[in-house]
């Protein structure tokens, strides 16, 4: 059952991501500056130089992925799964359960979003995600879901396990646990939601490896998260 629901979980991403690839295709013949024009979301550029995100870059990067229209949607996608599966039961049925489904899968993402990106500053880790240059589905298979624990570190971008990308879904989880969820929710809830977080996040990061379609493309979970770095090589593992 839980495999099920996992399942339905990487379907909702997918649908997010190709709904983003018509967007993408109206803005193929804007020019390449456009992408990093205040009124549209930044992505990464394939060069043959890494060059670490500005903080300004960071900071867009974040809001979008926070409270942009890509988490909003997932929510309510994630918010009828639960609801299906009345999770938690206590919240009941009705519009009102489902809105407070909704709110509480928005809040454990953006608390998850800005645990990440507060972390990352500390550790001084390049989060955002670089699409592989190597070729091959399977070296692609196993960059994006390597991505999924690593980031970058220091002005030549080499790759290191990331304590930001790895911290970030357990604080989301263990804030729903404590701050808004039953009572009978305890650690072992908050760890396996975590995990199912984590898992989700390797998901998200197939999609933005092998659905990406440029500069302009319109998708927070694109966006390492989500992109925004200026450059990306090849990564070192």
């Amino acid at each position: 059952m839980k495999s099920f629901r996992l399942l339905l979980l990487l379907m909702a991403i997918t649908t997010c991501a190709t709904l983003t690839k018509a967007q993408s295709a109206a803005g193929a013949g804007s020019s390449s500056n456009d992408a990093f024009s205040p009124l549209s979301p930044i992505h990464p550029q394939l060069e043959l130089m890494y060059r670490r995100p500005t903080e300004k870059i960071k900071l867009r990067n974040y809001f979008f992925d926070a409270f942009g229209p890509y988490p909003i949607a997932a929510a309510a996608i994630l918010g009828g799964i639960n609801q299906a599966y009345k999770t938690p039961p206590e919240w009941g049925e009705g519009m009102g359960a489902y809105g407070e489904r909704v709110g509480s899968d928005f809040g454990i993402a953006m608390v998850t979003t800005t645990t990440r990106y507060a972390l990352a500053e500390v550790f001084r880790e390049d989060t955002l995600y670089y699409r592989c240059e190597c070729k091959g589905v399977l070296s692609r298979l196993g960059h994006a879901v390597i991505s999924t624990a690593t980031a970058r570190r220091g002005d030549d971008g080499h790759r290191v396990l990331s304590f930001s990308a790895l911290i970030a879904p357990y604080a989301g989880s263990m804030t729903a646990v404590y701050g808004w969820y039953p009572n009978r929710y305890g650690v072992k809830d908050g760890l396996r939601m975590g995990n199912c977080t984590l898992l989700a996040y390797a998901g998200v990061n197939l999609v933005r490896e092998f659905m990406h379609r440029g500069p302009h493309m319109l998708m927070a979970l694109d966006q390492s998260t989500s992109a925004g770095a200026e450059a990306a090589t090849t990564p070192r593992f």
